[in-house]
Formats: C-alpha cells, structure tokens, sequence
C-alpha cells in the first residue's frame, strides 16, 4: 500500500501508511542514542527513556500509563546506541488520544525529582540483571573490546555510580543538546487517512520550537583486532567472534545481510547452526550479528559451548568462514539463500508494529523507505563473487576480534 510523507515546518518528518486493521502504530523515532553521551552521560539516554513516563506538566505517571492502557493499547519505548523511540499500538479510534499523550511526555515531562530517585534503582536492577545473564552481557563487552575507547563502545545501560549522578539538570541539557527537530519521525501505520494523520501531527507536534543538530558524531576509524579472555563463574563458555562491517549507507550493505543469514540467521539451517549444533551437537545457541551505524557496523558471531569443546567450536566456525571466503556459492545455493531471506523479510512486514519502526527508522536515516518489491530486487541482484568479496573483507582471520567467557 501507499507510503506517504511530509515534514513539518519545525523539521519534523512524518511518514503514514495506510492498512486495513482496527489496531494502529504510532511512535516517534530519534536519531539519539548512547554514543551521543559524554563520558560523564553514559547511560543518560536510556535513563531519560525510563523517566518521560514518569509525570508532565498535566499528568502523574499512573495517568500516563493508565491513558493507553484503559483502552486496550500498550506504550512503549527502546534505546539503541543511535536511536531512541517512545511507541504506542491502539485501537484506530484513538490516533487523538496517544498522538497527545507521546507528545505530551516528550515536550512536557517534569521529571520530578522523587521519581527519578524511585527509578534510578529500576535502571540499577537492570544493569545488575545483565550481570546474571552471560549470554547477554558478552555483547556489551566485545563492543568494548572491537570499538575500543569509541562512544559506540560504551554500555547503553551505563554505570550505577553514573545512573546514580543523573538529575533534572543533567536530563534538560543533553535533550537541549540531542533532540534535534530535523532528526525526528513520526511514524504510523493504521486505519487512517494521510490527511487526519498529518492534521494531528501537526496539532500536537507542530509547535515544538526548531531545533537542528550542530554537534557532530565522533567518527570511528581506529578499528585494531583483539582477543580476550574473561574469567566467570558459569556452567557454559560463551564465546563472540567478530569484526567492523559496513555502514548504513554502504552499498554493500544488503550483501552483508544475505551473509550474515547464511552463516546464522534466524533459520535453524543456517551454516553455523548446522555445523555446531545439528552435526556436532556443541550448542544449543547459535547466532550471527550484523548491526550496521551512521558510519562502520559490526558483524558478530555468538555460542555458548562446554569447556572441552571450546577449541573445536572455534575451528568449526573458522572452517564455515574459511569456505565462504574461497568457494563462491553455486547458482542453487544463491538462489536458496535468496529465497530464505525474502521469505523472511515478508513475513516480517506482517507485523504493523515492526513494520511502523522500520519505515520510520528507514525515513529518519536515508529520507525515503524502499518498496518491498525494491528490495527483492537488490537481493536478487547480489551476486556470489559480490558475497565472495565480502566474505574476504568482513571475515579475514587476521581482522577478526574474538572475546571469550571462561
């Protein structure tokens, strides 16, 4: 169906698409996250995510939650290390009642200070919880290990010490300074005409005042490979191999998705899974990353294994890496591979509430949203050299990172 857009004279961008379905999606998604922190902030945009729920200027934090949730809806939001969303699913009847109330928690939010204290230890039980989850935690250190002394390394949770430091002043200024009008999207999908869509928009969005980014990203273009071991207490050795890969906007970007989905994508015939698990039984989790920013990404390999059986799964992997680097992929096997991943990407477009962050995420970065039919066809113009290249790039052993729990 349709796409439509349009901007608002503050610079915000809107983007609709109209479904037939009695739920709706609305959100709005900005180019803010955890590498847009100081030192000093670190973890500051995912407290702020956690505390606009917690009072404005009209409303308590139980009428906020209690706004949507009366109605049969849910009010969520998400921080990433660039991007933070506050989001609801509603009812088509009630576009009016959680356009106004997102945008009432984000332009009117008091943040009183007894709150902040109440759910600073909320974010501090968070933190301690990725503690007690290994599997969970690597992840956050081999982005310190692979963008070493970068912002993209820092932890999005932050610190206790740091969460504990935070206060109104701290909150209003990195706001002041990070939620750029011209780098904000409303996004929608749901029973509604364009045109009521961009009426409230800009009834409850239109006043903010302009506010255009000046500070710029630290690029990163530093990357050196590594290798760690940490010690832990725990049952399983846990192990992420990986490397920097391309960036958003890199043409060889939807060439690296296909790659990653070959070797351990969400399929239980991916290489990997079949290798460790099905013919090996070495892991029960087996998985392959591919997260790409503004300006690198990152490609990851994650399993959990015993101890006995750490080297093997090592040589395993290295072997699956090994022959994508030095045998091109036959006709059949590309074509499969394709397949699969048009599959997948379809049957995902299935789910509105994704589908409405997708076209607002692909709107905020690159201006415009490709059709599926668009997509398909760039899939389909990947070719096996074009992976083979790739293959050698982003899976050199010699530029390859590796973390370990033992």
């Amino acid at each position: 169906m349709k796409i439509a857009t349009s901007t608002l004279k503050n610079g915000i961008r809107i983007i609709h698409q109209q479904v037939e379905s009695p739920a709706a999606h609305f959100g709005i998604i900005l180019n803010t996250g955890s590498r847009d922190e100081l030192p000093h902030e670190q973890g500051i945009a995912h407290f702020i995510e956690h505390v606009i729920f917690k009072g404005t200027k009209k409303r308590k934090a139980f009428h906020i939650l209690s706004r949507i949730e009366d109605v049969g809806g849910e009010i969520n939001a998400y921080t990433t290390k660039e991007e933070t969303a506050v989001y609801a699913t509603f009812l088509n009847e009630h576009y009016d009642r959680s356009m106004e109330l997102i945008s009432d928690i984000m332009v009117n939010s008091t943040f009183p200070e007894r709150e902040l204290e109440r759910e600073k230890e909320v974010v501090i039980e968070e933190i301690n919880s990725y503690k007690d989850s290994p599997s969970e935690l690597i992840f956050d250190d081999f982005d310190e290990l692979l963008f070493d002394g970068h912002p993209i390394a820092r932890n999005i949770l932050g610190t206790p010490k740091l969460v504990k430091s935070f206060n109104k002043e701290n909150i209003l200024r990195f706001i002041g300074q990070n939620y750029h009008t011209d780098e904000m999207v409303l996004s929608s999908v749901g029973q509604i005409s364009f045109e009521r869509f961009l009426y409230l928009a800009e009834k409850y969005f239109g006043d903010i005042p302009p506010n255009t980014r000046s500070r710029q990203r630290q690029l990163f273009d530093n990357y050196i490979p590594g290798f760690k071991r940490i010690k832990k207490d725990t049952f399983q050795t846990h192990c992420v191999i990986g490397n920097i890969a391309y960036d958003a906007r890199d043409e060889k970007r939807m060439g690296m998705v296909l790659l990653n989905n070959i070797l351990g994508g969400q399929s239980m015939n991916s290489r990997l899974n079949l290798s460790l698990r099905e013919r090996n039984g070495m892991a029960y989790n087996v998985e392959s990353n591919y997260s790409a920013f503004t300006d690198t990404g990152q490609f990851n390999i994650y399993f959990g294994t015993d101890r006995e059986n750490l080297d093997k799964a090592i040589k395993l992997t290295n072997s699956e890496f090994r022959l994508l680097r030095e045998k091109t992929l036959g006709s059949l096997q590309l074509s499969k591979a394709k397949k699969q991943l048009i599959g997948q990407i379809a049957i995902s477009s299935e789910n509105r509430d994704d589908l409405m962050l997708t076209l607002g995420k692909s709107f905020l970065l690159y201006n415009k949203v490709d059709s599926l039919p668009v997509i398909y066809q760039k899939i389909e113009q990947i070719t096996g050299e074009q992976l083979r290249e790739i293959a050698n790039e982003i899976l050199d052993e010699k530029a390859l990172s590796t973390l370990i729990y033992e």
